[in-house]
């Protein structure tokens, strides 16, 4: 076990390499306060830090670990694959593998290029819908996160949300001139916009559930609606599924609610915790990629040899298991628990589960939209936080983020959850030690 003094000493190496000590903002704790641990090792549903403290996670590396940490069916891929290398610039037959299985499972996607990020994903979905349109414009909802490429970095959530940056300098405004916003779940909104201007939009691109801004799930019928709107209107329909594909189900959110979109974008889960992507729909959409099409994305590591080693592993894992329901019942009991633990001591609390992602906020709810978020108790988020920390659970860092499980999540885990919750909320709300 290292020295207590060791980890100032490890922030302060930190902060005179990195921005902020970190390598994504939301690592840094800067909406919770408190000072963020270094990782050592993570095993099943429990982190370890450098100084010998264990955590129960819900992070599981913001999504892709759904078979927990350090899972033997993925580090036996992994290893299988480091003996054959580990980057050719080549095809390879488990890209192949990795296609074949997306298209079987995903009603959405026909046909699927591999990327290397959920932003590359995203940012590669829009400019296919611009090609195939022959439009600009396209339409996002406030509090949607679609990855850090330009055009999506105006009323973002996750980490721009968190930091309090509704856009980001850098940001040129012809970036975003073509960027509409609306909230989330107003279909009437998304009604009157297309009747007026419709025919000038390539997309609209959404989280089909939002777990960008907490967990927001979708209204009845907007889903629905905006597939209608967009095929009225001529539009694409891209479902941004980096977060929720093979999180809330094996097809994701677009069969869990019965919309198929035209894109899809994917991500997290696909690589196990690697770093991958992919963006996929329609063949007669998908064909307009180079090299078969005009519209161009190209990447050297795309469908990396360890990337589709460790998703492939996972994927097939999660085909013939379908933990699913499971999940689902672990989310909903921790989810319903934090929420009556906060209303027994007089705080409005509300939250939901849906698949393996799970999600509360401190307002009364039910939570609509990225706005409503915003109405929600962020201070005491940020003491609740600090406080489950210091009682061994590592919840996301921010209150505009979801929660995720692991197969490896028991009823042990629920139960030392739970009863952390009981005496964080007791002290963040009342001060108790």
């Amino acid at each position: 076990m290292t020295e207590p003094s060791q980890l100032a000493a490890q922030w302060k190496r930190a902060r005179a390499v990195l921005p902020g000590g970190v390598n994504s903002p939301v690592r840094s704790f800067a909406s919770v306060g408190g000072e963020p641990f270094f990782v050592e090792r993570g095993e099943g549903a429990w982190l370890y830090d450098t100084e010998g403290k264990r955590y129960i996670d819900y992070i599981m590396s913001w999504g892709p670990h759904v078979l927990g940490h350090a899972h033997p069916v993925i580090n036996d891929a992994l290893r299988d694959q480091l003996d054959r290398g580990t980057s050719y610039g080549a095809p390879t037959l488990a890209e192949v593998e990795m296609a074949e299985r997306l298209v079987r499972l995903v009603p959405g996607i026909e046909m699927v290029r591999l990327v290397n990020s959920g932003t590359e994903a995203t940012m590669s979905a829009l400019r296919v819908a611009r090609g195939f349109t022959g439009r600009d414009r396209f339409l996002k909802f406030s509090g949607c996160y679609h990855g850090h490429a330009d055009p999506f970095l105006v009323a973002a959530g996750s980490g721009v949300a968190t930091l309090g940056l509704p856009n980001s300098p850098g940001v040129p405004e012809g970036a975003v001139r073509d960027t509409a916003i609306l909230p989330f779940n107003d279909l009437d909104r998304v009604t009157e916009l297309f009747e007026k201007e419709g025919d000038e939009f390539a997309a609209i691109i959404l989280e089909p559930v939002m777990g960008n801004a907490g967990m927001i799930l979708p209204e009845p019928g907007f889903l629905e609606g905006l597939r209608a709107i967009t095929q009225a209107h001529g539009a694409l329909l891209i479902f941004d599924e980096v977060m929720t594909g093979f999180r809330v189900g094996l097809g994701g959110a677009q069969k869990h609610f019965g919309v198929t979109p035209d894109l899809t974008t994917l991500g997290k889960v696909i690589g196990a915790g690697l770093p991958v992507g992919a963006f996929g729909g329609r063949r007669d959409i998908m064909e307009q990629v180079a090299p078969v099409g005009p519209v161009y994305q190209a990447g050297t590591l795309s469908g990396n040899p360890l990337a589709t080693a460790a998703g492939n592993a996972q994927l097939a894992w999660l085909e013939a298991n379908d933990p699913y329901d499971a999940l689902e019942q672990y989310g909903t009991a921790l989810s319903e628990g934090l929420v009556e633990i906060f209303r027994d001591l007089g705080v409005p609390a509300s939250g939901c589960a849906l698949g393996s992602m799970f999600g509360v906020f401190l307002h009364e709810g039910p939570v609509r939209s990225f706005e409503e978020a915003g109405e929600a108790d962020l201070e005491l988020f940020g003491r609740f936080h600090r406080a489950m920390l210091e009682r061994g659970v590592f919840l996301a860092p921010s209150p505009f983020e979801a929660g995720f499980l692991s197969v490896r999540h028991g009823d042990r885990e629920l139960v030392l959850t739970l009863n952390a919750a009981r005496e964080a909320a007791e002290a963040s709300i009342h001060g108790a030690s």
